[in-house]
């Protein structure tokens, strides 16, 4: 197996398991754990993943993207700490928008059940969720749903949330960066997060301090279109405080 194969199969193996370790990948491939911190390296200058201690993760991009079911399974207390820290900015807000994806998911879980609240959401696990909640009323945009996030895009959710005036827009996304705002790999979901951030009066941003300095494909909104970003203490102060200077108060929890 020469090098280039070797990182294609690293790279494989990140995306398929969702993460990978240096002393696996070194046993995997029978090289030096050396030869794959460099093949590490050279993929994440490449944008194809992400060096974490003792290891990395997948970049999402136009061709790869995590789904639902492997999102549940990490960094699980600080996207709850994330969703409770964000449902705590409701204020008076009597319609609200939920996102697609598993942190926006929490915030649903974490949004006050003793109050009348209208929510608006493409994602069918967000709907599940709310559904039983008695004060509380869920609309489900219609449209195509997508397997590996389980929310519904293209053309009749987008129409669908375009006749709306929302109070709050909670909001995630693949990538948030201060140069290119946030990004999400698929077009078809980039328009619904757009028209989402259109509709909405007030918009917070909830994502795991992973997403900051990641650029996905299809741009949908900038930085400065939040009045909040709700994310963990895995962000530096130094970093939250340049995001603060393009116009939202940045939480970290």
């Amino acid at each position: 197996m020469d090098t280039d194969e070797r990182r294609r199969g690293i790279l494989d193996t990140a995306r398929r398991d969702g993460a990978v370790e240096v002393n696996a990948l070194a046993a995997l491939f029978e090289v030096a754990k050396e030869t794959v911190r460099r093949d590490l390296h050279v993929l994440e200058e490449h944008g194809l993943v992400r060096r974490t201690h003792g290891g990395a993760y997948p970049v999402e991009s136009a061709g790869f993207e995590t789904t639902l079911a492997v999102r549940t399974t990490r960094n699980v207390p600080q996207k709850s700490r994330i969703a409770a820290a964000a449902a705590d900015l409701l204020g008076d807000a009597e319609t609200v928008f939920v996102d697609e994806g598993f942190t926006p998911q929490l915030v649903a879980e974490a949004l006050p059940r003793d109050r009348p609240l209208t929510v608006v959401t493409a994602s069918l696990a967000v709907a599940t969720v709310l559904a039983d909640a008695e004060k509380l009323s869920v609309l489900l945009l219609g449209g195509r749903v997508r397997g590996s996030t389980m929310a519904t895009v293209d053309h009749w959710a987008s129409k669908m949330l375009a006749g709306f005036v929302i109070d709050l827009a909670y909001v995630g996304a693949n990538g948030i960066s201060r140069e290119y705002g946030l990004t999400t790999p698929d077009p078809a979901v980039s328009e619904v997060k757009a028209q989402a951030m259109r509709s909405s009066r007030r918009r917070v941003f909830v994502g795991i301090h992973s997403k900051f300095g990641a650029v996905s494909f299809c741009r949908f909104a900038g930085v400065g279109d939040f009045e909040a970003i709700v994310t963990d203490a895995g962000l530096s102060s130094a970093e939250a405080q340049r995001y603060s200077l393009l116009g939202p108060q940045v939480i970290r929890v």
